[in-house]
């Protein structure tokens, strides 16, 4: 899997809580038979207990995201995570050990330090305050502020250009 296809499967995670038509939250990896068709297309086996992990890590990796929670939430996450260094003809590379169920989870660990190492500031929530999904910032200026141009920009848009014509017409 390339580093762009980590990425991506890290911010899909991330947005598996988005809020409904309704305005309410969801969450996209509640239920089990969704969850297990969930992971396996993102490389995982599709069991309860790699689903238990994925949500705890998606939901501190979350709060970390949003700044409600410290770096050091994601810790606990790692027990049992060793790595260790395999020599080859390319050089040394490092191998991780990690407990069985927890692949995805650590693997969405280590995607979000690689972003957070190379591209930092780039991955951020949503700017619309209705929303709960995260985007992350390719472009070259970095200064993308919404999941979706399509419809969390163009809401804001529209909003701030309603305030902007209402305040105008109230004077």
């Amino acid at each position: 899997m390339s580093e762009r296809e980590r990425q991506d499967t890290l911010l899909e995670l991330l947005n598996t809580t988005p809020l409904d038509g309704s305005g309410r939250p969801t969450d996209l990896l509640a239920e089990p038979q969704a969850a297990k068709v969930w992971q396996r297309a993102h490389g995982g086996t599709g069991t309860a207990a790699e689903r238990r992990h994925l949500v705890q890590a998606r939901d501190a990796l979350q709060a970390v995201v949003r700044g409600t929670a410290p770096v050091t939430a994601l810790s606990p996450l790692l027990d049992g995570v060793t790595s260790h260094p395999k020599v080859s003809p390319e050089g040394i590379a490092w191998e991780m050990d990690v407990p069985r169920g927890r692949e995805l989870a650590v693997r969405a660990l280590v995607t979000w330090s690689s972003v957070q190492e190379t591209m930092p500031g780039r991955l951020r929530p949503c700017a619309n305050p209705e929303c709960r999904r995260f985007l992350l910032d390719r472009s070259k200026p970095n200064k993308a502020r919404w999941c979706s141009m399509a419809v969390c920009g163009n809401r804001m848009k529209v909003r701030r250009h309603y305030e902007r014509s209402h305040d105008a017409g109230a004077v």
